[in-house]
């Protein structure tokens, strides 16, 4: 399920085809990068790579990285804001807070029941220091987006992105096709877990509780 996207390459009449193989390989990475290059302008979501690298030990869901300096971070996250189009919201807004990143669509039936989850532990932990940050992927039709939000009283910002945009930002082999997914960042935005599945509020309240109380490293 998680690595569904890295799975193993098949072969297809044998060796006399490894030459367009490469070709299609380079093709397709020259595409990825002029994609990734586009997405610096105008009011789009955008992203670039960071040191963090998706991995899902024997398919686990549920994934944590400890001890904190294992950590690595993700690239820049940055995107219009869901309910205010000229407003730009990333993770850099939030210095010095856990970072609750969850992707979702209202399309998505179990992004229904998780949201108000989500609302509840973060209306529970926001004086300690904990932020929530949306990313709602795969919805062209705005307003169903924002309807989603405002029915069930949704008060985090969520970033506009449907064509996933973002996702760059999270490494190749992050499954993007699991929705919902939440990806949460510590004080320092380094990635401390990863969900693959949908929340309850009890799932996510401890953890970021527990990343509430840890110090943040001084800079060398």
């Amino acid at each position: 399920m998680t690595r569904s996207d890295s799975g193993p390459l098949h072969r297809h009449g044998g060796a006399r085809y490894t030459g367009r193989r490469r070709l299609a390989t380079v093709g397709a990475a020259v595409l990825l990068v002029a994609a990734a290059g586009g997405c610096s302008s105008g009011d789009d979501a955008v992203a670039q790579g960071g040191s963090f690298e998706f991995v899902s030990p024997g398919g686990k869901v549920d994934i944590y990285y400890d001890p904190p300096e294992t950590r690595g971070r993700p690239g820049l996250i940055r995107g219009p804001d869901l309910m205010d189009p000229n407003r730009t919201v990333s993770p850099d807004d939030f210095t010095g807070q856990v970072v609750v990143i969850n992707v979702w669509g209202q399309w998505c039936g179990p992004c229904r029941t998780e949201m108000p989850e989500l609302q509840q532990v973060y209306d529970a932990t926001r004086g300690e220091g904990v932020a929530f940050l949306g990313i709602d992927v795969r919805d062209n039709n705005r307003q169903a987006a924002v309807d989603f939000v405002v029915d069930r009283e949704i008060t985090f910002p969520s970033i506009y992105d449907p064509p996933m945009r973002t996702m760059i930002a999270l490494g190749a082999s992050y499954p993007t096709t699991v929705i919902p997914s939440t990806i949460v960042l510590d004080r320092q935005h380094r990635v401390a877990a990863v969900f693959l599945r949908a929340l309850l509020a009890e799932d996510l309240e401890p953890l970021v509780r527990r990343l509430a109380r840890e110090t943040i490293d001084p800079v060398p």
